[in-house]
């Protein structure tokens, strides 16, 4: 039988500990009864840049579908999209791809 080799503490810092930042991000946008429609596409658009158009889009599939995909990026730059969306008490959540 061979004998099993371990890896070392380096090896098993390096593969085991360190976060995998490729791995993508998503906030969630919810619907809710408290803000018309144009003050979230604008609150879309401030918190993540994109046109009237894309921002329309997510608001529209969070008022029918009751969620949906409000950005795609990086943990940090979810927690900043997310925290401006949050200005006018939106309910997001920030959870992995």
């Amino acid at each position: 039988m061979p004998v099993q080799t371990l890896p070392t503490v380096d090896e098993t810092l390096e593969s085991d500990l360190t976060p995998d930042l490729a791995t993508p991000w998503n906030v969630i946008l919810y619907n809710d009864d408290y803000h018309s429609f144009d003050e979230v596409v604008l609150q879309v658009q401030k918190a993540t840049g994109y046109s009237e158009e894309r921002a329309a889009e997510i608001t529209y599939e969070a008022h029918t579908e009751g969620r949906a995909v409000a950005f795609t990026g990086d943990k940090d730059e979810c927690k900043r999209v997310a925290t401006v969306l949050r200005e006018i008490r939106l309910q997001v959540e920030i959870d992995e791809a």
